[in-house]
């Protein structure tokens, strides 16, 4: 799938309208229970937790009837067991993997049958639904929702861009001019409803403007054959 063309979002303000116009989630595949019959539900954006903290989900994705997380992979790290709630009573899932350093994303397989995993991101109560995944261009507008209604937009300024940590150095990241939340790590980053990478770091603040950095979504998903739903 191809990146469409520049300018996507318009203004914040269509984003916030498409937001509230977001159809709900379609019935879950293979039978699972759908967001209206489930007691809890969780989106791209909402936190799990595990003994060794929290992290973010980027993107939910399937794969033969079965719900997978994609998140920052070295936020994972080498946690295990996945809960939806911080004191650990609801357990969602296991890691399934987690490729960390050289790229950063890691997989948890969703295992409770009572939570729903809408192919939705969360924007401070309101929900986008993702209809695809690209791998972006220079110049086209990426957006990060942050846990408030606030949306951040900026556009791509690099691609193939390498990051380095004390572990060792992530490269093939895309680099756009938009600012990260504290604690945002994780997040997804959208062009319109088309899913473009997951926040892994960022520098500057929102007043001044900043640099975020993405690890792409469509290498993942490819490496473990997995569909954004």
């Amino acid at each position: 799938m191809r990146p469409r063309p520049f300018a996507v979002l318009r203004s914040l303000a269509v984003l916030l309208i498409a937001l509230a116009a977001a159809p709900p989630a379609a019935a879950a595949p293979g039978g699972a229970p759908s967001s209206t019959a489930a007691p809890t539900a969780i989106r791209g954006g909402n936190v799990l937790h595990s003994a060794a903290g929290r992290c973010t989900v980027g993107f939910n994705a399937t794969k033969a009837g079965t719900y997978y997380a994609l998140l920052a992979g070295r936020c994972v790290g080498g946690a295990k067991d996945w809960y939806a709630d911080a004191a650990r009573t609801v357990h969602v899932g296991v890691t399934e993997a987690v490729r960390f350093p050289g790229t950063d994303y890691a997989v948890i397989r969703y295992t409770n049958p009572a939570v729903s995993y809408p192919g939705e991101i969360d924007i401070g109560g309101s929900h986008l639904d993702v209809t695809g995944a690209a791998q972006p261009a220079v110049g086209q507008t990426v957006c990060l929702p942050g846990s408030t209604p606030a949306v951040h937009c900026g556009p791509v300024r690099a691609l193939n861009v390498s990051v380095s940590h004390p572990e060792g150095t992530v490269t093939g990241l895309v680099q756009a001019a938009a600012c990260a939340e504290p604690g945002a790590v994780g997040r997804p980053a959208v062009s319109g409803r088309t899913a473009i990478g997951i926040l892994i770091g960022g520098s500057g603040s929102c007043a001044s403007g900043g640099t975020a950095y993405l690890q792409p979504v469509l290498p993942a998903l490819r490496a473990f054959g997995l569909t954004l739903h």
